[in-house]
């Protein structure tokens, strides 16, 4: 007779993946100087006192990114200045927090420049009509990944208008 005892052998592995998974999905703001990132890149948990958004150049033209050089994104279904972005899209599109403030840096406008409140005292920068986000397939300053993604998902020029081309 042979032993139907793998419930141990499984174990392990599972508790792995059930870790990972919730390290994956862990924080969605910003939380430092240096773009909130935590030792793998990924936005931190608690958000800055302050951060600046700024223009840069890309393939896709003048688009905004964060302060260490992250492209930020905008969501079609978002309202203009109010996020449509639940759980299960924050845990991929982590939105761009701070704990005071949001500043205008080089090659953007100021007046276009807003945040919305969130819980807890944090405040999502918005600019133009769009609350902004990063996203995780992003790895380094500069990436474009996800550049149209679902047909929803567009970085935002200098101007608060979402890019919906291609690089």
């Amino acid at each position: 007779m042979r032993s139907t005892r793998r419930t141990p052998l499984l174990a392990a592995p599972l508790a792995s993946l059930a870790l990972l998974t919730l390290a994956a999905c862990g924080g969605s703001t910003e939380d430092s100087k240096d773009g909130g990132k935590d030792a793998a890149g990924k936005p931190g948990a608690k958000p800055a006192a302050t951060v600046s958004v700024r223009a840069a150049d890309s393939p896709l033209g003048k688009i905004l990114v964060d302060d260490s050089g992250r492209t930020l994104y905008g969501f079609t279904k978002d309202k203009p200045g109010a996020s449509k972005c639940d759980a299960d899209c924050i845990a991929v599109w982590p939105a761009l927090t701070s704990a005071k403030d949001v500043k205008a840096g080089t090659g953007t406008d100021a007046a276009l420049l807003k945040e919305a409140k969130l819980g807890e005292g944090a405040e999502q920068a918005v600019y133009g009509d769009w609350p902004l986000y990063y996203y995780v397939g992003d790895a380094t300053a500069g990436d474009v990944n996800g550049q149209g993604l679902d047909g929803e998902w567009f970085v935002i020029a200098a101007d608060g208008k979402l890019v919906k081309k291609t690089a």
